[in-house]
């Protein structure tokens, strides 16, 4: 389901020549400039100069920098999609699920811009539509739930999974970035503020403050993922 490539080839929108390069040459450098430098780095200035044309040439294949930003995406995830399909698929839907969501995720956490326009348009994201049909997939084979319950298990995964992918994918401090101190200097600095407060006030935060100091963000993930699925476990009567 790739997107149309536009007017006759050699032709521009109102009868100009067109550029020479591909829609899949321009959505290939618009990721590679949304993988450098995550949004603001994608003009169609900058495009135009990866691929060596003009900046109209890039109005002949998408209208908007919208556009251009959901079509990048769904180009994206076409890949995603193709890393998923070579999953081997088991007896347990649960477990498939699970599998499902942790290469959307590991996608996501690679790619932090990824997470923001996920579904964003699914008329111009073929594949992104196709991801969310995948996950729910797995949702059917357990047979046992109403539809109304399958949207919200399919809902609540999707919004876990990108939502935490896309928060943990963000940037590092700039002093971490520079390497000046280390993520886990960085986290025992808050751990010792959470250490200092006074338990009767904050009886969660000092209970569970030495889990706090140098915890692993993917366990982490990978953790509140299984409860997610073990309710649905529980939901499906498994």
């Amino acid at each position: 389901m790739a997107p149309p490539e536009g007017p006759p080839a050699g032709r521009r929108r109102g009868g100009r020549p067109r550029a020479s390069h591909s829609m899949d040459a321009v959505l290939s450098e618009a990721v590679a400039l949304l993988d450098e430098a995550g949004e603001p780095a994608l003009t169609f200035r900058a495009l135009a100069e990866r691929l060596g044309g003009g900046v109209a040439s890039i109005y002949w294949y998408v209208a908007s920098k919208d556009e251009l930003l959901d079509r990048a995406t769904d180009h994206v995830l076409e890949g995603v999609l193709g890393a998923i399909d070579r999953l081997a698929r088991t007896d347990d839907p649960i477990a498939d699920l699970r599998a499902v969501a942790l290469t959307l995720f590991d996608a996501i956490v690679d790619r932090p811009w990824l997470g923001a326009y996920f579904m964003r348009s699914t008329g111009l994201q073929p594949w992104s539509l196709k991801m969310y049909d995948r996950l729910g997939q797995e949702v059917l084979r357990l047979g046992v739930l109403t539809p109304l319950q399958q949207f919200h298990a399919v809902s609540a995964v999707i919004g876990f999974v990108v939502g935490t992918a896309a928060d943990l994918g963000q940037e590092p401090p700039r002093e971490v970035v520079e390497g000046k101190v280390g993520r886990d200097e960085y986290l025992e600095r808050y751990a010792d503020q959470w250490r200092a407060l006074d338990p009767a006030e904050y009886p969660f935060v000092t209970h569970i403050v030495e889990e706090f100091s140098g915890h692993d963000d993917a366990v982490q993930f990978r953790a509140g993922l299984d409860l997610l699925l073990a309710g649905l476990r529980l939901q499906a009567g498994l």
